[in-house]
């Protein structure tokens, strides 16, 4: 039979954001401690609390209190009120100014705050300023608050309030109430699912037309989440009726009206006489659009830089071996006359092949041409390693553009870059999206060069911009295959090529830079990977665990995946410890010194997908987490988070573009579903210094002799050739930009 207790919270001893399950102390009218546990999102320290439930005893930690229902009374005692504001919960009011108003105005404290916030000027070295911050953060937590209540009351998790306040502020009650899969469409970090289950909460039913073009819309995204431009209108239509869990007409039917509204955009697949490619509208656009600049490009006769094929090339390449030491093979000669004779060039091949070397040279040419150059990678890393190694400024593509703060970016097509030629370095992480923006902003006759590896994965946001280029046969492309004898001294570039090939690398004895450690257990690989990392790494090579060694994995889940690692790691390289601000997020704790990775692109903190950095502070008071970023401190606000994940472990996937002295890589069979060989080929090929697999010998075959990679859906290529229209429909919509950047 179910029982009732009631009291003061003391404190809030563990709370997973993303379920609301937390683990609280409350005191009775007795003064007797009592363990509280269950889903109370909205419960804090200070409040008086009754609830219902029963009594349990946990095999650890004793007796407890299992919270099925409770009712909230805000604290009514001076240190039931101090606790209250100072739990963190309301910005901007953390322990000491929690002292200082409970100091002057006792019991009444919230009264004040909520009735006569004016007075609050009574308190010493509260000013106008003050008063207005504390003013508006009482309101904020109030109508958050209210909305954690909504939401629990619905099953679903309270920490979502603060997203969904974050983007509708004073309307997000209204939003929820008569429009929740507006959340799917316009919320980071939720997805239909959960909007779903709050519609049905409500009574929307389940062939509501509003629900059927939410979960299209919600497939269609979710497939260009994985790389795709497009979906294939009856696989689209299969996903969809089976998620929704109604009919394939039902389907179609309001596939048509998205298509009728421009929500999405249809068009006949080559070689097919039924089947169409559904678009979301901005990827549509890009497509076409940067099909038809590389063709305009490609096809400009007027060029920029003061070169020509009947120059004297010999005489040129001689001056440079004198001057420069740059000693260049045929291959990397052609590549070198190509970048600058013709108006758009790609210059490919695999690790040690030259293409830094060659990259020097024509750098060393245009000097003293008087030339505007633009120099540029895909990430931040990417671009300090470029000018790195080349000696000349580069930056990132989204700040040479200039992103500015209604949105968009400074260089465009009415405004384009003042570059005579511009070198993209990395170029098999562009994505067609950003090549869009990068593109429109040059200007007719602008010189473009694309430099990178592309056999290593297609990059994490949607096509295969590098490869499709390639294949298209627009550009001048030059890949460089010859292994220069220095770079052959390497065991790295070595077994790369091998595995390139289809052949098993080799572990050789003596062996400096790549190493197997052979296990079939999963749960002994994580061990073995804490344990590299942790110690035998650092003892034996001087390496930083943190900052010299990455761990890359083919997958997320499993012993030896991405999350697991990410746990085991940073329980081993950074555990609490007094005075160490941390703050639990979801299933994963943040603490100050964590290793963490960004997970989309945000212009505004000029933060990109795959950037890596580290916290260097957790302030509770004003809710924001500080995280180090290359050469600057990036604030994020606790309803930030989702943008955040550790990064002790990543995925292959996020870490192209990135180079690391150390890289240690779990294969195991159990990853099948990822073995293959462009992926155990990029994570090879990430490491400078030294390598180290941990796993099989049979998943490293599994991976080499998979030499199939998984087809992304794009026409990109198609278009590059003419045989598809390479014409923009429409324009793009603020809507778009903001959802596909």
């Amino acid at each position: 039979m179910p029982e009732q207790v009631e009291g003061v919270v003391e404190s809030i001893l563990f709370r997973r954001e993303d379920t609301g399950f937390t683990i609280a102390v409350l005191k009775n009218a007795e003064g007797v401690p009592i363990t509280l546990v269950g889903s109370m999102a909205d419960v804090t320290a200070g409040v008086e609390l009754r609830a219902v439930g029963e009594w349990d005893r946990h095999p650890q930690y004793g007796r407890q209190f299992r919270v099925t229902s409770y009712e909230i009374a805000p604290p009514n005692t001076v240190e039931g009120i101090r606790k209250y504001l100072a739990s963190g919960m309301i910005r901007g009011i953390g322990r000491t100014l929690a002292d200082r108003l409970v100091n002057h105005f006792g019991e009444d404290t919230l009264r004040i705050i909520e009735e006569e916030p004016e007075r609050l000027l009574e308190v010493p070295n509260i000013g106008p300023k003050r008063l207005a911050a504390v003013r508006e953060a009482w309101k904020e937590h109030q109508q958050i608050r209210e909305l954690m209540l909504f939401l629990h009351s619905h099953g679903l998790p309270a920490h979502l309030a603060v997203k969904v306040f974050r983007r509708y502020g004073e309307q997000a009650m209204s939003v929820l109430r008569t429009d929740p899969y507006r959340l799917a469409r316009e919320v980071y970090g939720i997805g239909f699912l959960t909007a779903d289950t709050l519609a049905r909460q409500l009574g929307i039913p389940k062939d509501s037309p509003r629900r059927l073009e939410a979960g299209i819309s919600y497939v269609l995204q979710d497939m260009c989440a994985q790389g795709h431009m497009y979906v294939p209108e009856s696989l689209l239509v299969q996903q969809a009726a089976r998620l929704l869990e109604v009919e394939a007409p039902a389907v179609q039917t309001a596939l048509q009206r998205l298509e009728q509204g421009g929500l999405v955009r249809c068009e006949p697949l080559p070689n097919s006489q039924e089947e169409r490619g559904v678009y979301p509208p901005a990827l549509h656009y890009h497509e076409t659009s940067v099909a038809r600049l590389l063709r305009r490009l490609a096809e400009q006769r007027r060029h920029a830089l003061p070169f020509s094929p009947s120059d004297n090339w010999e005489a040129m390449f001689r001056q440079l071996d004198r001057e420069a030491g740059l000693v260049l093979s045929e291959a990397q000669r052609q590549a070198v006359q190509a970048a600058l004779t013709h108006p758009l060039t790609v210059l490919t091949g695999g690790p040690g092949t030259g293409k830094t070397t060659t990259l020097r040279a024509v750098l060393r040419l245009l000097e003293g041409k008087n030339c505007r150059l633009a120099l540029v990678a895909p990430t931040g890393r990417a671009a300090k390693r470029l000018s790195e190694v080349t000696g000349y400024p580069a930056m990132t593509i989204h700040r040479l553009l200039g992103y500015t703060a209604d949105g968009d970016f400074q260089y465009d097509e009415r405004r384009p870059l003042p570059a005579d030629m511009l070198i993209v370095d990395e170029a098999s992480m562009l994505d067609v999206p950003l090549a869009y923006y990068l593109l429109r902003a040059l200007l007719p006759e602008t010189q473009v060069l694309f430099v990178g590896d592309a056999d290593q994965l297609p990059p994490v946001q949607p096509g295969n911009f590098l490869r499709d280029l390639i294949d298209s046969g627009v550009a001048v492309v030059v890949r460089l295959q010859e292994i220069f004898r220095q770079a052959a001294d390497s065991n790295i570039i070595r077994n790369a090529h091998r595995i390139h090939r289809g052949e098993m690398p080799l572990f050789p004895k003596d062996a400096g830079d790549f190493f197997l450690f052979p296990t079939e257990e999963p749960e002994r690989a994580a061990e073995l990977v804490v344990e590299l990392v942790q110690e035998r790494i650092p003892r034996r090579f001087g390496l930083h665990p943190l900052r010299d060694i990455q761990v890359l994995c083919p997958m997320y889940k499993g012993a030896a995946g991405v999350s697991n690692l990410n746990a085991r790691l940073q329980a081993a390289l950074n555990p609490p410890a007094p005075g160490k601000p941390e703050r639990s997020f979801g299933i994963f704790t943040l603490r100050a010194g964590d290793k963490v990775m960004q997970l989309r692109n945000n212009y505004e903190k000029e933060v990109f997908n795959g950037d890596i950095g580290f916290v260097t502070d957790i302030d509770v008071e004003e809710q924001v987490i500080w995280v180090q970023m290359e050469d600057r401190r990036v604030p994020y606000d606790f309803g930030e988070t989702d943008d955040l994940t550790l990064a002790y472990a990543i995925s292959v996937h996020k870490s192209q573009g990135n180079e690391y002295p150390a890289v240690v890589l779990p294969l195991l069979t159990q990853h099948y579903m990822m073995l293959q060989r462009n992926l155990l080929y990029t994570a090879v090929t990430r490491a400078r210094k030294l390598v180290v697999l941990v796993g099989s010998r049979r998943a490293i075959s599994m991976a080499v002799n998979n030499a199939r990679p998984a087809e992304r859906y794009s026409l990109l290529k198609e278009r590059l050739r003419g045989e598809l229209p390479a014409r923009p429909e429409g324009r793009l919509g603020d809507s778009d930009i903001v959802l596909l950047l």
